[in-house]
């Protein structure tokens, strides 16, 4: 009896020194504000690596139909480690949800994100000008709209949030909606409410309307077997990319759907960890 005790023992501390390898492998702050709205607030949560931190920062973008989903943070870690584990800060950011909210208030406050981030950058201990940003589907759309629509800031602004650029340095989008005209507004029974809005002004979200040579390096993926969002949403705004020289990339995985799993999800963040370790790269020399 004494012996299977024992062993036990030994098996409890073996494993909780396990545990707290695991739990030190990067630090995680929850729920770090970024802004209000409504009497609600805006939040994102941190991951820092604790060794071996590149100084670069990764948006991710929460959404998926444009809504944002709350995941306990030690949970949705996982999703992140292949950036942790190559020294990337990552910042998991949640905008206004769907049904609330649409897509112009949603852009609004993944603006606000950015420059938030921006601003605070040097706490994170992150370089304000290595900030990346991906995301897929609803998410997708929403970093190509920063990567093609962002602005140095409104100098006039009250807040020094505002008056902080919303740029970012390299996008990675996976499946996005490229062009939402013919999206808006949607059917009444829509699985999509966020895009109830003013058609009128369904172009100025539409990231493929707005690409200019000074858009960050941007890699598109996307499963030839998208029956949801097409494969030709990345095909032409890569189009628009090459016609302006923009260094761009459309990765194509062959029989991949909406969602990518398995290999593909493998492929696809390797791609993306390698897009952004090319194009976050510190310009100072060591």
């Amino acid at each position: 009896m004494n012996r299977i005790r024992h062993r036990l023992l030994i098996l409890v501390c073996c494993s909780t020194c396990f545990a707290g390898e695991l739990v030190a492998a990067e630090k995680i702050t929850a729920d770090v504000v970024y802004g209000h709205k409504d009497g609600l607030a805006l939040t994102f949560d941190l991951f820092q690596p604790n060794e071996n931190a590149n100084g670069a920062g990764v948006l991710f973008m929460v959404s998926g139909g444009w809504r944002s989903r709350w995941t306990p943070p030690q949970r949705a870690v996982v999703r992140y480690r292949a950036l942790l584990d190559k020294g990337f800060t990552v910042f998991s950011v949640r905008h206004g949800s769907s049904p609330k909210y649409n897509i112009p208030e949603v852009v609004a406050d993944v603006r606000r994100s950015v420059r938030f981030i921006r601003l605070h950058a040097k706490e994170y201990g992150v370089d304000p000008d290595r900030l990346g940003v991906y995301g897929g589907s609803a998410g997708g759309h929403l970093s190509l709209v920063l990567g093609t629509t962002s602005d140095k800031g409104q100098a006039d602004a009250s807040s020094e949030v505002d008056r902080t650029s919303d740029r970012v340095a390299a996008v990675v989008a996976y499946f996005p909606p490229t062009d939402l005209r013919r999206l808006v507004p949607p059917p009444k029974d829509t699985r999509f409410p966020a895009l109830d809005f003013d058609p009128e002004k369904a172009a100025d979200y539409s990231p493929i309307l707005h690409v200019s040579a000074d858009d960050p390096p941007t890699l598109l993926i996307h499963g030839d077997k998208d029956r949801l969002v097409g494969l030709s949403n990345s095909t032409k705004i890569l189009a628009e990319f090459k016609k302006e020289k923009v260094t761009s990339e459309l990765i194509v995985l062959e029989g991949a759907g909406h969602g990518f799993r398995g290999d593909d999800a493998a492929k696809a963040s390797a791609a993306m960890v390698s897009w952004f370790g090319k194009h976050l790269q510190s310009t100072t020399a060591e």
